[in-house]
């Protein structure tokens, strides 16, 4: 199973959904695809469409995915990475009226560039990154939130 989430911002993401459905079709995508459309309306006989998962499910979805395909949310790309898995991301652009600016796409330069995730953002770049996915090792994602936690301690206690 494939998860595809949208995040939760309040502009529609029809662009990824429709390249997805379009690879269905071409069979270059085979397996059950699982979206959570958050403010996306989106029908699809190729795929099941969510608007909103349960926080337990999405986690669950996560677990389960062979990959997960996102937009270019930290949240969203942080999550997969927490659970180990294959990433592949399309950032929402101002230009589609997807954003208020290009951010995401700015997130998603760095993540690739740092061997998270891999990145696509047109239907050619998208077919390039399915044919690598079998080969790519993701960089391990490593949380510095022990050592923010010990900073920040040591500042509130005086120490150096």
């Amino acid at each position: 199973m494939i998860f595809v989430t949208l995040g939760t911002q309040d502009k529609s993401f029809e662009r990824l959904l429709e390249l997805l459905e379009k690879e269905i079709k071409k069979k270059k995508i085979t397996q059950e695809v699982v979206v959570q459309a958050g403010c996306t309306k989106f029908s699809s006989q190729y795929m099941q469409v969510l608007d909103y998962v349960p926080e337990d499910q999405f986690e669950k979805y996560i677990e389960d995915c062979s990959f997960l395909i996102t937009h270019g949310g930290v949240g969203s790309i942080f999550t997969g990475l927490k659970h180990h898995k294959k990433i592949l991301v399309m950032p929402r652009l101002a230009k589609y009226k997807e954003h208020h600016n290009d951010h995401q796409l700015e997130i998603t330069e760095e993540f690739t560039k740092e061997g998270y995730i891999l990145s696509f953002q047109d239907e050619k770049s998208f077919e390039k990154a399915l044919k690598e996915l079998p080969r790519f090792s993701p960089r391990q994602y490593k949380s510095n939130t022990p050592n923010m936690i010990r900073l920040i301690e040591n500042f509130i206690e005086g120490r150096k």
